[in-house]
């Protein structure tokens, strides 16, 4: 079945700018929404505009099923980037959200400006996992677990039960992803951990470089799964940095598809 994709349902425009250089795209979470990156709206260069993908069942997708095909999710989401035309765009995604880039990456037209791969393990280190198959106590813990959300959060029943499907349902989708063999991107990739991460190391985070013939960093920052909650300003300089030494295209005179 093939999925039509357009802007308005798979992507939000977190902040508009009138003459960007280049679009962030960001992946969520399992369990995340596009607002995740909010925070990063004062964080980022005025001239850097931001956008995310607001994966299906959540807040305004809530009555849209889930998606828990890898292939589809990133064919519908590569179709929108599509349309972001006039300037090039680059990828972020964290965790599950990794995943859901590196193989949105792999299937657009216009390659994509950079790809950020955050906590998350090389497709071939991929662990795997059976956390979606647990009892929905411990499924929720994991939120406490990897410090993805406060105490409030976590004693919040509303909360746990508008969120548990989706955490199951996003879970499922990360642990049972396996990539299917292909030519390395041909853009250049940046692999970011936090030093205490449990979900990856370095060695497992490292592996991303075999996956793209360009050229490949590895950033490692302070903090656990959710370093980059909220963002500092080492991270997004880290970000805006490596775009710069990809040549950025403003400067390269680049002009569109």
């Amino acid at each position: 079945m093939t999925v039509i994709a357009d802007t308005t349902t798979w992507l939000r425009r977190l902040r508009p700018v009138s003459a960007p250089w280049v679009r962030l795209l960001c992946f969520p979470h399992a369990g995340g929404n596009a607002y995740f990156y909010n925070a990063w709206r004062a964080e980022l260069p005025p001239d850097v505009e931001l956008y995310a993908v607001q994966y299906p069942g959540r807040l305004d997708r809530l009555g849209d099923p889930f998606m828990e095909d890898m292939e589809r999710m990133a064919d519908a989401v590569a179709q929108a980037a599509y349309l972001l035309t006039g300037v090039p765009v680059a990828l972020f995604g964290h965790s599950l959200g990794a995943a859901v880039a590196y193989e949105t990456a792999r299937r657009m037209r216009r390659p994509p400006a950079h790809l950020f791969v955050s906590g998350q393990p090389a497709p071939d280190r991929h662990r795997g996992g059976t956390r979606h198959l647990v009892g929905d106590e411990v499924l929720w813990q994991e939120l406490s677990r990897l410090g993805g959300a406060s105490p409030e959060v976590i004693g919040n029943a509303e909360l746990r039960e508008e969120f548990l499907p989706v955490m199951r349902s996003d879970y499922r989708l990360a642990e049972t992803y396996r990539a299917r063999p292909g030519p390395p991107l041909d853009c250049p990739v940046t692999a970011v951990i936090g030093d205490r991460d449990s979900e990856v190391d370095e060695d497992e985070a490292r592996s991303w470089e075999r996956y793209t013939s360009a050229s490949f960093a590895l950033r490692v920052f302070p903090g656990g799964h959710f370093y980059l909650n909220p963002p500092g300003p080492r991270l997004i300089d880290a970000i805006v940095t490596r775009l710069a030494e990809g040549a950025p295209p403003r400067r390269m005179g680049w002009a569109g598809p």
